[in-house]
């Protein structure tokens, strides 16, 4: 009984910090409209890996990981920030396929994309420690336990990627051609702001 509600509590945890928008959650809804739910799915997937990772940094307290994260912050915070702005360009300026004609992407470039996205997020880690603490994980569990609230944030993370995806799936084909103009538009303006955004929250940690 305990191992289930602690997998509750970490798919808690996995909804909680993957649900909040994000640069991520415009790219997976654009890549579900453009090239469909596969190719959404496999960009959420990446995010939930890195998730995983921070959380698994948080709930097994391995400080001196969190340590060299935050030193390297600023840098982290700086590079993302950067890498961001370059996406959401490409975003805006990218004139879209007709989206019965679209062609994905290698599905591998799509999971790391993402990955590195959230992975160079170093405060996500923090996050995770006042989550699972919000939700009583208080990291005092063996480690068997704490591997379950582990998979449990994987298990919400993909949670959350599976039930977003899938309804922007359901809905794709109402987008014309010079709608996914207008999306491509909107979703690189919004990820070229969180990369601004990121880039000066890189100053304040220098």
């Amino acid at each position: 009984m305990k191992a289930i509600e602690l997998l509750i509590r970490g798919i808690a945890t996995g909804l909680i910090i993957a649900a909040p928008v994000g640069p991520v959650n415009v790219i997976c809804v654009q890549r579900t409209i453009a090239k469909g739910w596969r190719s959404g799915l496999v960009s959420g997937l990446g995010s939930a890996v890195a998730d995983t990772l921070y959380g698994a940094i948080a709930a097994f307290s391995i400080t001196f990981v969190i340590r060299i994260l935050i030193r390297g912050e600023f840098w982290i915070r700086l590079v993302g920030g950067a890498l961001l702005i370059v996406i959401g360009a490409v975003y805006y300026f990218r004139r879209p396929q007709p989206i019965e004609k679209q062609v994905a992407n290698s599905e591998r470039r799509e999971f790391v994309s993402t990955l590195v996205l959230t992975w160079t997020n170093p405060t996500t880690v923090l996050s995770f420690l006042v989550v699972l603490s919000a939700v009583g994980l208080d990291g005092n569990q063996t480690w068997y336990l704490t591997s379950v609230v582990v998979f449990g944030i994987f298990a919400g993370s993909m949670l959350w990627w599976t039930v977003l995806t899938g309804v922007v799936n359901h809905i794709r084909d109402r987008f014309s051609d010079r709608t996914m103009v207008w999306m491509n538009r909107a979703a690189g303006l919004a990820i070229g702001g969180f990369g601004i955004v990121m880039m000066l929250l890189s100053r304040s940690h220098r």
